[in-house]
């Protein structure tokens, strides 16, 4: 099912693109202004180029988040388990404990 959905989307976007991109080969001149770089591009490289760039960018912070998220929930499971485990070694002291004090000592009838 999302394969058949990722065509009926991209199919239609990658149409537009190469149309945008037939459309617009005019050059135009991209001034990078702190550097002292001037770049003679085609409009569609430029407008196509800075898309893609926000998109690579886009699912690289995304996916950080995603596993930021992943971690910190890896995190509280670990500490839950590290104070549950803590909480039965306790149990089983105390009940060791007990056992030992109920038993009568050796070498006397019960």
């Amino acid at each position: 099912m999302l394969r058949i959905l990722t065509w009926i989307v991209g199919l239609p976007l990658a149409v537009a693109a190469i149309g945008f991109a037939v459309a617009n080969r005019q050059s135009i001149v991209l001034d990078l202004w702190p550097l002292p770089f001037m770049l003679t591009v085609s409009v569609y490289l430029t407008v196509l180029g800075s898309l893609a760039i926000g998109l690579v960018l886009g699912l690289l912070i995304g996916g950080m988040a995603v596993g930021g998220r992943a971690a910190r929930r890896a995190r509280e499971a670990e500490t839950r388990a590290r104070v549950a485990e803590a909480e039965a070694a306790s149990v089983r002291e105390r009940l060791a404990a007990a056992e030992t004090a109920a038993l009568p000592p050796p070498g006397t009838a019960a």
